[in-house]
């Protein structure tokens, strides 16, 4: 634990002890349960908001919490350890919508949605994401329409996170020839619809949804930022939000290693435990650097937030930090899979359910490809995707 200490002040020390007490508490005895029946329990998110978690960072006039992004990636961490699919209902609802509606909302706006979702008492989803659309955000289908003094939109979104709890969905839209435009759209408007998504390989607790919109209509209230410039509220979310992954893979890798370590101590074969075997201590130690690794990577974004650095200017940073770390978090639980032998292959253990939750982290708010074309033309100057 020391080194998971060194160098933080005693209020991000705080931060994380609540966020560990919490997760010992209230998610680690229901994970497997969760994991189950495909459905965290729902109260769980007014827990967060009674703690401030789903406050972290926002304006405390709309009740927000006053913390840095050290202290912010130290609770997500902790989160991630104890379930990924209660991590990403904060990463999206708090990392993707609050703050973003905290950083380019109207006053009217802010006071609308954030000390709502601040206190847990609703949730935000980010609906970027399209059937025919991952990776190459810019070519979003979604369109909005102005009829008069509001717009209708219509499209479909694909792997919401959020979407079929959500009380706000941040609809990225193609506003005629001027690019994407960002709009805060009430889930319960006519003509918006979500259906949930089941049989994941992971984060089987989190609700992720497809979502229909036909014929919605916002008011121009409902618009987010300027008309035609969504994509870089988006990509500049998504800076930001690739340091809450990359947070939650350290924190996923790190309770693997915690459980690998203590079934090592445990488990006896040929008199004596796994953990004297030299080929065991190669798989843990070996997940220990990976681990240490990640969180210095994600440590570092991190402070350079902290230190005033915009999300623009962090991008490759953040890429780096979440390349690694959902790799990292990929390979080490695999690892201590291994140590468990068989029985890691049943859910009565928790590390086949890391293994399956840390596949996805590779794959959204940019695949690993996607990382390392953003590392490489950061390297290079020479842009790969187009």
């Amino acid at each position: 634990m020391l080194t998971r200490d060194f160098g933080l002040t005693e209020t991000q020390r705080d931060f994380r002890s609540l966020a560990a007490e919490f997760v010992d508490n209230e998610i680690v005895p229901h994970v497997r349960d969760w994991d189950r029946a495909e459905r965290v329990d729902p109260g769980i998110v007014k827990r967060l908001g009674e703690l401030g978690i789903l406050g972290l960072m926002l304006p405390e006039e709309y009740g927000g919490v006053e913390a840095d992004m050290l202290s912010y990636t130290l609770v997500t961490e902790e989160l991630g350890r104890g379930d990924s699919s209660v991590r990403g209902i904060v990463s999206v609802s708090l990392g993707l919508v609050s703050k973003t509606i905290a950083t380019h909302g109207t006053d009217e706006q802010k006071a609308e949605w954030l000390p709502r979702l601040a206190a847990g008492e609703a949730l935000g989803c980010f609906a970027l994401t399209e059937p025919g659309t991952g990776s190459d955000a810019g070519s979003v289908s979604t369109r909005a329409r102005r009829d008069g003094g509001d717009w209708v939109i219509d499209g479909a979104k694909i792997f919401i996170t959020n979407g079929t709890v959500a009380d706000v969905a941040l609809v990225f839209a193609r506003t005629g020839e001027k690019g994407l435009t960002a709009f805060l759209v009430p889930t319960d408007s006519p003509g918006f619809t979500a259906t949930e998504i089941h049989g994941k390989l992971g984060l089987r607790g989190q609700a992720t949804a497809e979502l229909t919109l036909e014929g919605v209509r916002v008011p121009d209230t409902a618009r987010l930022g300027e008309e035609g410039r969504g994509l870089g509220i988006a990509l500049g979310t998504l800076s930001r939000g690739r340091i809450s992954v990359a947070a939650g893979a350290v924190g996923l890798a790190q309770g693997a290693v915690d459980a690998a370590v203590r079934y090592a101590k445990e488990r006896t074969q040929f008199g004596k435990p796994i953990a004297s075997f030299q080929l065991v201590q190669e798989l843990l130690a070996d997940s220990e650097v990976d681990v240490r690794t990640a969180r210095l990577l994600t440590h570092q974004v991190a402070r350079m937030a902290d230190a005033g650095a915009s999300p623009k200017e962090y991008a490759t940073d953040a890429s780096v930090a979440k390349y690694h770390a959902s790799e990292a978090a990929v390979r080490v639980s695999n690892n201590c899979l291994q140590v468990f032998g068989g029985y890691g292959y049943i859910d009565e253990y928790p590390v086949g359910k890391y293994l399956r939750d840390a596949r996805v982290l590779t794959l959204y708010e940019g695949t690993s490809q996607v990382q390392k074309l953003i590392i490489g033309r950061a390297l290079t100057g020479v842009d790969a995707m187009n």
